[in-house]
């Protein structure tokens, strides 16, 4: 998902509602009953405003059929994740050795053309296929909204409708366009949308034309949404050359200073004691780096440096930047596609599920008699519900927590 650096604290707000789409048990409200009369006066008001300016009639007259409001949206813009998730679940879900094989074979699949981009734009082309990967499991996954209906609803209820509005605006302008087939503009309940999860306003403003068709398609060409992901990457300040970071080995007791921001030459982190994973010395591929500590200095360390900012800068989020990371170096690497692990494992005695665990822990859960709908690998409010009854009864904590604890008990 993709926003102006000064929406910076809705993209914040979006990374929130991505981590609660991972497995976040939420309580969806009932959807509120919207009026149609004012709906249908916002929709005429919004036509005659500057917003809407050069939208021609012919765009409105094919828009029609979606113009219409839809109560669902509503209680996904204000949920709130009921259940923090710990970045190792996190990157369990999201880096797994199922999503690192689809990658490798993605990347063969296209690798000419993600060559063509990365020295086109001068990115990285393994960290724009981990950007397609995590944003849209390499096109498998996006999302099926119609976005008039979602982002005209949005512009007349709700918050934030004013920056709604721009993006419904924006999406009338691609379908004006013709970049974008109007029974192809599906994607979030936000608006994202696309093989690497554009907004409307991103694709306006940053897509390319990477098949030369004279349209910058983002969901039906895959070289366009490569193209225009490495031109964000691009625009975003990606330094050509330099790696994002690497994992490092803290000395024991570290006490020192850390945080993406706080950036210091590589002599500095030497004379601490920091090394690479491996115990070799730090190399000088990074002018400067700053020490990321997801989960304090007792899980895995790593120096990063402006490329991760670029990465961090898709979508507000440390961890979700980790992932992109670790996914590309993960499909650059020869060798088994099954070992996800970082160097230093995450400090806890129950590490998360890969999907394929979650869809075993589904299946054993349905085997168990109850109703929790398809094991689809997705931790939702009804096999969170199941979770905890189960994890109670074994007398483990009754969290709701998807864990390797709670699957190996079932196993048995």
């Amino acid at each position: 998902m993709k926003f102006k650096v000064n929406q910076h604290g809705f993209k914040a707000f979006l990374a929130t509602i991505l981590l609660a789409s991972l497995g976040s048990a939420q309580a969806q409200s009932a959807a509120p009953t919207l009026d149609q009369g004012q709906y249908q006066n916002c929709i005429s008001q919004l036509r005659s405003s500057g917003l809407f300016t050069g939208i021609s009639a012919a765009t409105w007259a094919q828009a029609a059929p979606q113009l219409q409001a839809d109560g669902t949206v509503l209680p996904l813009l204000d949920k709130q994740p009921e259940f923090s998730m710990p970045v190792w679940d996190y990157m369990a879900v999201l880096v797994d050795a199922e999503r690192v094989r689809d990658g490798k074979a993605a990347y063969k699949a296209w690798r000419d053309v993600l060559q063509t981009m990365g020295q086109r734009y001068g990115v990285s082309p393994y960290l724009v296929a981990g950007v397609w990967g995590v944003e849209s499991n390499f096109g498998q996954n996006l999302g099926g909204r119609p976005l008039i209906t979602s982002l005209s609803t949005l512009s007349c209820f709700g918050r934030r409708q004013a920056y709604f509005k721009g993006e419904f605006a924006n999406t009338l302008r691609i379908l004006q366009n013709g970049d974008v087939a109007l029974d192809k503009l599906n994607g979030s309940w936000a608006g994202a949308f696309g093989q690497t999860q554009f907004m409307p306003s991103t694709l306006l403003r940053l897509a390319q034309d990477g098949d030369g068709d004279g349209h910058k398609d983002i969901v039906a060409s895959v070289p366009d949404a490569l193209a225009s992901t490495a031109n964000f990457l691009a625009k975003a300040g990606f330094r050509t050359g330099q790696p994002w970071g690497y994992e490092v080995r803290l000395p024991a007791n570290y006490q020192g200073i850390s945080g993406r921001k706080n950036k210091q030459a590589m002599a500095y982190w030497r004379g601490l004691g920091l090394k690479l994973a491996d115990g070799s010395a730090l190399p000088d591929s990074l002018p400067q780096a700053g020490l990321l500590l997801p989960a304090g200095s007792a899980g895995p360390a790593f120096l990063v440096g402006k490329n991760f900012d670029t990465l961090y800068s898709y979508n507000a989020s440390e961890n979700y930047a980790l992932a992109i990371a670790h996914l590309a170096d993960l499909i650059a690497q020869n060798g088994d596609s099954r070992n996800t692990a970082f160097a230093q494992s995450w400090p806890t005695d129950d590490p998360g599920l890969s999907r394929a665990q979650n869809r075993e822990l589904q299946t054993l859960l349905l085997a168990k008699g109850y109703d929790i709908g398809a094991a689809d690998g997705m931790i939702g409010t009804k096999t969170r519900e199941a979770i905890k009854a189960e994890a109670a009864r074994l007398g483990l904590p009754a969290t709701g927590r998807a864990g390797q604890k709670l699957l190996a008990a079932l196993q048995k």
